[in-house]
């Protein structure tokens, strides 16, 4: 079901599409504007197809207090609008701006002249005259089992294979480690988190599955952004509602991903905003003390940080931590030798390694 490209209207778009498992489970079916591309010619929706990488692990949506803060964590799509692999499964099948399908009947249709319908009744026990539901709730069940095998978890990167003691790493992924993990560097792990005393791969997930606000550059190519008015606001909107347990500060706040498989994903952030992985970490650590870099200027000259959020969001972008406290001309936490150490580290993070 995953790779079926009859599963949507027209017909041509599959799960894998969007989720290609060579492009580190993103890209956007075949897209060049950091959102994805819909089955519909000229279809083209909001947001970087997020990784379903890993996704097993991410768990269901809650909130939390922690040292006094109130914390969205978990929860699938960008937003986590979805608390099971089975909702996030049904979401693209319907959705208008992705495979565009008119209902659970027509889902249903397609399934039970399928080449795999036999399988589907037999692992279900589908009867003959099971209606429409069952099939479609059969789907998603379905295609909620094959993200939760080992096909799309594999553990299988050089950094899974130095844990279990069959590789070693180089000195510059060394070095990138441990600007990943010092919090006065690249303090990746804040955020990215990691059981650094574990061996068991399953611990080393690189996300908390907390949200954050990054203040990233607008993305143009989005269509809705040709509306000086509309913002993506992430947990607040607009495909879903703000949490009532949750302040309007986390408006603008996005689940942080995996970083497994990052340097294989053709666009990196929610919106697709950044291709290339040096860049994006090159954002991070130099956001704040070169902004004219990232941003672009008013009328009247001024750059505009944090563009892509209203201007009352703004004031909640993540600006505590390092590598973001610092201030236009100050030296940033990384250097440019270290940025690359960084980046050869995250691309240990890639499945399919050979010892």
């Amino acid at each position: 079901m995953f790779f079926d490209t009859r599963l949507s209207n027209p017909p041509g778009t599959a799960c894998a599409s969007c989720h290609d498992p060579q492009l580190g489970w993103g890209g956007n079916n075949r897209s060049r504007s950091g959102v994805a591309a819909g089955s519909t010619p000229q279809a083209l929706g909001g947001r970087n197809s997020p990784t379903i990488g890993y996704a097993a692990f991410v768990p269901a949506f809650h909130v939390k207090r922690e040292k006094g803060e109130v914390k969205a964590v978990g929860g699938l799509f960008w937003d986590g609008r979805a608390d099971s692999l089975e909702a996030q499964a049904r979401g693209p099948l319907f959705a208008p701006l992705e495979m565009n399908l008119a209902s659970e009947s027509e889902l249903a249709q397609r399934l039970r002249s399928a080449p795999y319908a036999a399988d589907l009744r037999a692992a279900f026990g589908l009867a003959e005259p099971a209606d429409d539901a069952l099939w479609a709730r059969a789907g998603y069940a379905a295609l909620a089992a094959y993200q939760r095998s080992p096909e799309v978890s594999p553990f299988s990167s050089k950094y899974d294979a130095v844990l279990r003691g069959q590789a070693k790493w180089s000195p510059q992924e060394a070095r990138g480690r441990r600007w990943f993990l010092d919090p006065a560097k690249g303090n990746c792990a804040a955020c990215h988190e990691v059981a650094q005393r574990s061996k068991n791969p399953a611990e080393h997930l690189f996300t908390d599955f907390t949200y954050d606000s990054l203040g990233l550059p607008r993305n143009p190519a989005i269509p809705a952004n040709a509306d000086a008015a509309f913002f993506d606001l992430g947990l607040c909107g607009p495909a879903r509602q703000r949490p009532e347990q949750l302040p309007a500060s986390v408006c603008g706040g996005f689940r942080v991903p995996t970083l497994r498989n990052v340097a294989k994903r053709p666009f990196l952030f929610h919106n697709g905003s950044f291709t290339d992985l040096a860049e994006s970490v090159r954002f991070y650590v130099q956001r704040d003390t070169n902004p004219a870099r990232w941003f672009p200027r008013d009328a009247g000259g001024r750059v505009q940080r944090f563009n892509d959020l209203p201007m009352a969001q703004r004031k909640h972008v993540n600006r505590d931590e390092a590598p973001y406290d610092r201030n236009p001309g100050q030296r940033p936490r990384l250097s440019e030798r270290e940025i690359s150490d960084l980046v050869a580290f995250l691309k240990t993070l890639d499945d399919g390694f050979r010892p």
